[in-house]
């Protein structure tokens, strides 16, 4: 099978062609460092992190790269910097800021089983290559000087709002921006803008003789050059950066390179929401990955980052995703039933896996899960091909699940050596898989009053089974 992905430029599915089979490129937008990472912001951070992995299956791992930007300029960090260290010059409460949150997101993010990508440029560190855009631009007549703003001229080119698929009329009647003296068209963006005193600055380009910064947009066009080239495969992000965001990223490197195309394909995930409601502060569900990992505000544990990940990939990544308590204890039940069901059986135990920790290290996934994700990432059907490997007791389809569970970032062999990773069980395991094919023979036979026998029995032990329509599959100890 070919690899197939959703790309919203075309907003068609196609297979997906790198520019280059060997040097495969993909760049995400990633976190502004100024606080901790909520599960919104887990949500693309998890998805490119099951892509990066698929596309290394299946190019290799030395070809691919991956570049994930930290914004460390920005006006919310300069407030969270002012507001944290009020006596330090703010350069310098700027730096602890975005050191500390950047190390933050890298522990949660590393909690959850993401892979750390190729590069992670900081914008600070790119502004030679802004300015190198921004003059381009200017020489090019798609950018002009006003008040000493560098601005991008939306007008001057001709299929400007494509990614949106929205007109510039369209985008003029309902646009929500800044009314300026010094813009052309109130939809001009600012690709460089004055320092107000005390804040970072840089010499400006375009002949401005007072140091600026740049604004957000150009960030993340510069870096991407830097790292991938002027044209790549694969952008993402979330769906709220479609409009203005990745919108003006493209009007900007085209123009600047002249270039049919920024990238080929734009992959964006989609919103998502808490228990059927927007998540903000003023509602007080408000949820930060740490606070999941380290606390008990969502749910009545601490959870793990494998049952966080599990919970954000059972909802395809392009549509909306409800964050609850009950999907997140369902995922616990069900990683819980592969862990148990992996160290389950003979000598096949979790001491035999110890022993033979490299070879294990090494197992593939298996080819239903790898074809699943072929197809635009359909988590969900990987997920029914987990369940299928679970249910059969063979030391074949047990490396196979593990196999692919560590494939998906779900289950490492940490997490499975881990001692909290395994709960004991209130009676033997033998008798539990005794139980519960006694229980799968009454509901074939119909006999219902003994299945419900079997499954109160079990209960006052302390056992919560699950069923479905394959039978009894999965269970949880009794909280």
């Amino acid at each position: 099978m070919e690899l197939r992905l959703y790309n919203t430029l075309t907003k068609e599915k196609e297979v997906f062609q790198p520019l280059d089979p060997a040097r495969v490129r993909m760049y995400v937008c990633g976190p502004t460092v100024y606080d901790f990472a909520h599960i919104g912001n887990a949500r693309p951070v998890i998805v490119f992190d099951v892509l990066y992995r698929l596309l290394r299956h299946l190019y290799g791992e030395g070809k691919v790269k991956y570049v994930r930007n930290i914004t460390d300029v920005d006006d919310k960090i300069n407030a969270r910097a002012a507001e944290e260290y009020p006596k330090l010059l703010l350069n310098e409460a700027i730096r602890l800021v975005t050191e500390k949150t950047e190390k933050q997101f890298h522990d949660d993010v590393d909690a959850l089983g993401c892979l750390r990508p190729d590069v992670e440029p900081r914008a600070t560190e790119h502004i030679n290559e802004m300015r190198d855009l921004i003059e381009r631009l200017v020489k090019a007549g798609f950018a002009y000087v006003g008040e000493e703003h560098v601005l991008f001229e939306v007008g001057k080119m001709a299929d400007y709002g494509k990614l949106a698929r929205r007109s510039l009329d369209e985008m003029e009647a309902g646009a929500r921006v800044e009314v300026a003296p010094y813009k052309r068209n109130p939809m001009d963006f600012v690709l460089w803008k004055p320092s107000k005193p005390n804040e970072p600055g840089w010499p400006s380009p375009a002949g401005i003789k007072t140091p600026g910064r740049p604004g957000w947009h150009i960030e993340c066009s510069a870096m991407s050059w830097k790292h991938l080239g002027e044209t790549f495969d694969i952008h993402g992000g979330g769906i709220d950066l479609v409009f203005p965001h990745h919108e003006n990223e493209i009007a900007q490197s085209r123009c600047a390179f002249h270039t049919p195309i920024m990238a080929k394909t734009w992959m964006h995930n989609g919103f998502l929401q808490v228990e059927g409601e927007k998540m903000s502060k003023s509602l007080g569900n408000f949820v930060t990955i740490r606070e999941l990992l380290a606390t008990k505000k969502f749910g009545d544990r601490e959870w793990t980052g494998d049952v966080i990940r599990l919970s954000m990939l059972k909802t395809h990544y392009r549509q909306p995703l409800d964050w609850t308590v009950a999907a997140l204890n369902e995922s616990y039940s069900v990683i819980n039933g592969w862990r148990r069901h992996l160290t389950s059986g003979g000598d096949y135990t979790m001491a035999f896996i110890e022993q033979n920790r490299e070879q294990y290290e090494t197992f593939l996934p298996a080819q239903d899960v790898v074809s699943s994700l072929l197809d635009d990432l359909n988590f969900s059907q990987a997920i029914s091909a987990l369940h299928k490997l679970a249910r059969i007791d063979s030391v074949e389809a047990k490396q196979a699940l593990f196999g692919s569970l560590q494939f998906l970032g779900i289950l490492t062999f940490e997490e499975m050596a881990s001692e909290q990773s395994f709960e004991e069980l209130p009676i033997s395991k033998e008798m539990l898989k005794a139980r519960i094919a006694a229980r799968n023979l009454a509901r074939e036979n119909k006999d219902w009053k003994k299945s419900d026998e079997i499954r109160d029995e079990l209960k006052a032990m302390g056992v919560v089974i699950k069923d479905n329509k394959d039978g009894t599959t999965s269970w949880e100890i009794a909280r």
